[in-house]
């Protein structure tokens, strides 16, 4: 069978040591720092207060934001702080610390819904988003605002699972493990969008992926596996929907609705069926635990709030050498300064890597090679904004379609001046937006 793809992109290695360890569930954490902030769009306001009591699965942060997710108790105990604590993207969100009375209480309004046969979309809706569930592909953005259908119906839904990032394999494991409740959630998001048909999409180096989920799918000619080109950023949004749709663009400054298509991740249909299922929101989420500087790589179902360290030193520990930790993938993941921060919805690997693999490069000046727009699958110009960031000059950053940018990092990894070129993209889009807002 052909498989499909985009144009541009990039082959990064394919480094993926976890790929054939099951998932484990973590170790209970003993205190847990949950963010009211977890997702694009409006923070949540705290619902306890310090010294409440909380069960597992209770809601304890909401607001009536239309772009927005609760947010739940990874674990039962006691409130005993409500503070802003740094995350890694450099903000400092209100988060609720949780000490852990290791009992695992059940909030008594978490059970199952009715079967997916007797729910209405609207429903479906309404569950997702009383379990707090947002797209686990990285942006966090609420999956029950993304479920709501365009008048007419929706002509496919596309489920990523690309999981084209090194290292990364939560999203491999997951649909080998669970392809069943996959397929229950792809249905679920399906009669939710009344989308006539669900695409999903699975890179061709993960076989055994492709081969149970086709077997779970079985006779249901509206759900279909398409093989993917083994490529980077084959798992982004817009790339998927013309690798998938035959060559289907979504145009400048639209999104894929626009062309009738709705894009996902496996891992969120998959936490749809669990909210259907037994009622149980989003609470924890699988993760990635990899590289070359920690003992042990994993692939972990881990609680939302529990901290990295304990989360590294179950893989063993980190290595003599260990020497940057990236959180996320190597592409699209970010540098974070220690293992002091915690598990979030969207969380989808941490990455320890050794001084070897850390080496930071003089920057050169661009030889105007080409490298970085032959890959760039945004066809826009790298260069040219790169070099209008490194020199303050924002108003040319904007004039080359700055906000096009999908910031995969391609460029940055082809280039042989080894220039941060999507480091001074994301400025020049800060400093527009910073600019815009006076």
């Amino acid at each position: 069978m052909t498989t499909k793809t985009f144009k541009g992109g990039t082959h990064p290695p394919h480094d993926k040591p976890a790929a054939s360890k099951p998932i484990v569930t973590a170790t209970a954490p003993s205190r847990v720092v949950i963010p009211l902030s977890q997702h694009s769009g409006a923070p949540c306001e705290p619902l306890v207060k310090v010294g409440d009591e909380v069960k597992m699965g209770q809601k304890i942060g909401d607001v009536k934001a239309f772009i927005s997710a609760p947010v739940h108790s990874s674990v039962s105990g006691k409130v005993v702080e409500i503070a802003p604590y740094f995350n890694p993207g450099g903000s400092s969100p209100m988060c609720v610390v949780i000490e852990s009375d290791g009992k695992d209480i059940w909030a008594e309004d978490v059970k199952p819904n009715k079967p997916l046969e007797e729910l209405t979309g609207e429903e479906i809706i309404k569950i997702t988003k009383e379990a707090g569930i947002v797209g686990l592909g990285g942006a966090a953005f609420p999956t029950h605002v993304k479920l709501i259908p365009p008048e007419g119906g929706l002509e496919a839904l596309i489920l990523n699972g690309a999981e084209c990032e090194p290292y990364l394999t939560c999203d491999h494991r997951l649909m080998v493990e669970r392809a069943e409740d996959l397929i229950y959630g792809t249905k679920a998001m399906m009669k939710a969008l009344q989308a006539r048909k669900c695409y999903i999409g699975i890179e061709v180096n993960k076989p055994d992926a492709i081969a149970v989920v086709r077997e779970a799918i079985g006779g249901d000619s509206s759900i279909e596996v398409v093989e993917l080109e083994v490529k980077y950023p084959q798992g982004s949004g817009k790339q998927l929907v013309t690798a998938v749709m035959n060559g289907m663009e979504v145009p400048s400054g639209k999104r894929s609705t626009d062309v009738g298509v709705q894009v996902s991740n496996t891992g969120t249909a998959i936490v749809i069926a669990d909210a259907i299922k037994t009622g149980r929101p989003l609470i924890d989420t699988v993760i990635t635990v990899a590289g070359s500087g920690v003992n042990e790589n994993a692939n972990l179902l881990v609680r939302v709030g529990t901290i990295f360290t304990e989360i590294v030193e179950q893989c063993g520990g980190v290595k003599d050498n260990a020497a940057k930790i990236i959180m996320g993938g190597p592409m699209m993941g970010g540098a974070v300064p220690s293992l002091d921060f915690p598990i979030c919805k969207a969380t989808s690997g941490v990455l320890i890597l050794t001084k070897e693999e850390s080496v930071i490069h003089e920057i050169l000046p661009c030889i105007k090679c080409g490298r970085c727009v032959n890959v760039c699958p945004a066809f826009i110009m790298p260069n040219f904004i790169s070099n209008a960031g490194e020199q303050n000059n924002y108003a040319a950053a904007k004039k080359f379609n700055v906000d096009e940018c999908i910031e995969c990092g391609s460029c940055a990894f082809v280039c042989p001046a080894k220039r941060p070129i999507v480091q001074w993209i994301r400025l020049c889009k800060a400093e527009i937006r910073a600019m815009s807002s006076k």
